[in-house]
């Protein structure tokens, strides 16, 4: 059996349930390729208490992990919740295709927690990605402000989440030059770092302000907000730089 096990935003946030599975499975993973924890593997490790693998995207993809739950019960670790990525319902249908039975242990996810910042959950749109431009191989695709524009066409604001190895000040750049390219005026944006942990933080300024800071770290998200609604810019008003 496989069980897919959602590690929660902290390092004390793995559910006893979760942790009761993980402790009786033969094997147990931990898929390391989506984002960079704010904590070390090493904590992982101490509060389980055994051996942990770990799932690199290539590892992961090539759905070894299935073959190995045919045989006996496997966890694989995934920070957040278990299924805010497409890899992993891939992993699920793949699973039903090889008849092997999944569990998914759910958790919180950075999904819900950029409620901290006091915008309203329902008025978000679709979520984007922001991949780590390589100018040098000539890759700097900027599809992902084509969903922020569809997004605030319908007056709904807009969740981007930051590829692994994707450094603050490279986003910030990277961000004005692809709203740039798509016509799109950024105003004041929200900063998410490391929500769920103590070393959470947000940010609401502009641009050219988030631009100069130097101490953000990862991971960290970021919110382009649509039209605000009285309480929720009073709310983020608290967060102002």
């Amino acid at each position: 059996m496989l069980y897919l096990i959602g590690l929660g935003l902290s390092q004390d946030s793995l559910s006893r349930k979760g942790l009761r599975i993980a402790r009786k499975c033969k094997k147990i993973y931990l898929e390391n390729y989506t984002v960079e924890f704010p904590y070390s593997i090493d904590a992982i490790k101490e509060v389980i208490g055994k051996k942990i693998h770990l799932a690199d995207r290539d590892f992961v993809e090539s759905l070894e992990i299935i073959d190995e739950a045919v045989r006996t019960d496997i966890a694989l670790l995934i920070y957040g919740s278990p299924l805010t990525a497409t890899t992993h319902i891939t992993l699920l249908e793949e699973a039903k295709k090889s008849r092997v039975k999944v569990k998914v242990i759910y958790n919180a996810s950075v999904i819900d927690a950029v409620g901290a910042t006091g915008l309203q959950l329902y008025k978000f749109g679709k979520i984007a990605s922001m991949p780590k431009w390589q100018p040098e191989k000539k890759f700097t695709p900027d599809s992902f402000m084509e969903i922020v524009k569809h997004n605030m066409s319908m007056k709904a604001h807009s969740l981007i989440l930051i590829d692994i190895g994707l450094r603050f000040r490279d986003s910030m750049k990277q961000l004005e030059e692809a709203a740039k390219n798509n016509s799109i005026n950024l105003k004041e944006i929200v900063v998410c770092q490391a929500l769920g942990t103590k070393r959470q933080r947000i940010l609401y300024s502009n641009i050219e302000t988030l631009k100069k800071m130097r101490d953000i770290i990862c991971p960290f998200c970021i919110i382009i907000p649509s039209k605000l609604h009285f309480m929720e810019k009073e709310f983020l008003n608290n967060f102002s730089k």
